[in-house]
């Protein structure tokens, strides 16, 4: 830890010891046992950041070329952490009046007005049921839309999305083919009704494209990136910034990082239908530009993108009932624990501290990417926490958990 950082965890109410004790964890679980290749961490309080962690390599040894350490500004696959972005585009919309969170996503999507649920049935051969009420707005950005992921392997429309490769990823048509095909396939429930992580938010991605009347990529330029001088995330890495991207991994058939390669992105060219659910690289300083945009409730250095009221409306958990993930939630997969959690409009929340067995507090919000990325945000203790590595799946290891244990053992002057 810098000398600067740590007189900012005193200035701050953290203990620099307890701060420390993260890269010694990281070091000797992660990164020396060769679980991870690199670990990426920022914590801020107050908007002063107060611990860094920069261990590893951007890309390990080959046969063909050395290992290149991890820097502060190495380009990351962030995949989901995608989501939180386009909803704030979204909701960018909803405050200028152009479309309201209850307006039936058909008034947009006419294609979409008779989707039907899902009875029985195989492509070709669907046997529907009406929805009980129209997709709305916001089913799309809290999930109980209906939709959901080819990697779920839990029914026959999820096979049906990972045969007709439904996702943007892989279409060439752009957004509007994406959208044309995801229209061929029954809901897996009545919207409203339940909850399941899926493309929504690329959908979302799309409608903002409708109904800004720009390009999904240039509205998040011209919209967030510039004014939040947000300047190396985008839905590809440019040439010059090649050599700043780093690897992605999962683990090979010998137990080993292996680089994730085939079947992946590469995100080195720019994508026919940008990704509003998983498509964006980013750096470090750039992410936590945006969670401090959050955390001050829209506004940063005099760059207003969205109203407190607004952020807070998104930072309230919006499942039916009032009720937590574990109670509504039919997904198999998810970047979230499940117990004591919300969702709100483009995040999760705490809901019940001692239902999720984390030290927390009520409210802190967050999400996580693909390839174990994650972030937090708690407008309690005034912090902001970006953690960034590249393994596929999140799932495998519960470092983000641990993350979090460690970070709050280190706030000596709770405002809670």
């Amino acid at each position: 830890m810098t000398t600067s950082a740590t007189a900012s965890a005193t200035q701050q109410g953290m203990c620099p010891t307890r701060l420390a004790r993260i890269d010694s964890f990281l070091q000797s679980r992660y990164i020396d046992t060769g679980k991870l290749p690199h670990a990426h961490l920022v914590v801020a309080r107050g908007g002063q950041v107060v611990h860094r962690s920069l261990l590893g390599q951007a890309r390990l040894a080959t046969a063909d070329a050395p290992a290149l350490p991890i820097a502060e500004d190495s380009l990351t696959r962030i995949y989901s952490m995608t989501k939180p972005i386009t909803s704030v585009a979204f909701m960018m919309l909803v405050e200028e009046g152009k479309v309201a969170l209850e307006d039936p996503v058909h008034r947009f999507i006419p294609g979409w007005k008779n989707l039907g649920v899902y009875v029985s049935g195989a492509p070709g051969m669907w046997m529907t049921k009406p929805t009980e009420a129209p997709m709305r707005m916001v089913d799309l950005l809290r999930h109980t839309a209906g939709l959901t992921y080819g990697f779920q392997n839990r029914t026959n429309v999820d096979a049906a999305y990972r045969s007709g490769k439904v996702e943007p990823f892989a279409q060439k048509e752009g957004l509007q083919g994406f959208i044309d095909a995801l229209g061929k396939v029954p809901l897996e429930f009545s919207p409203g009704t339940a909850w399941n992580y899926s493309v929504a938010t690329d959908v979302l991605g799309y409608l903002v494209e409708v109904i800004s009347g720009q390009k999904f990529e240039d509205f998040l330029q011209q919209r967030i990136f510039g004014p939040l001088g947000m300047v190396d995330t985008a839905f590809h890495v440019s040439e010059d910034k090649l050599h700043r991207f780093t690897e992605c991994y999962t683990i090979g058939g010998d137990g080993k990082l292996a680089a994730a390669v085939q079947g992946w992105p590469t995100f080195k060219t720019a994508p026919a239908a940008p990704s509003g659910g998983g498509g964006l690289v980013s750096t470090m300083a750039d992410y936590l530009r945006f969670c401090e945009l959050l955390r001050r409730g829209g506004e940063l250095d005099g760059v207003r993108l969205l109203g407190p009221k607004t952020l807070r409306l998104m930072r309230s958990n919006h499942l039916p009932g009032q009720k937590d993930l574990n109670d509504v939630s039919v997904s198999m997969f998810a970047e979230s624990i499940y117990a004591g959690v919300g969702f709100g409009l483009g995040f999760a929340m705490t809901t019940d501290v001692a239902k999720t067995g984390l030290a927390g507090s009520l409210g802190e919000y967050w999400w996580g990417g693909m390839a174990s990325t994650a972030f937090w945000i708690d407008p309690v203790e005034d912090l902001s926490v970006v953690f960034f590595t590249q393994l596929i799946p999140s799932s495998l290891y519960p470092i983000r958990r641990e993350l979090r244990t460690l970070v709050n053992a280190a706030i000596v002057d709770s405002k809670a």
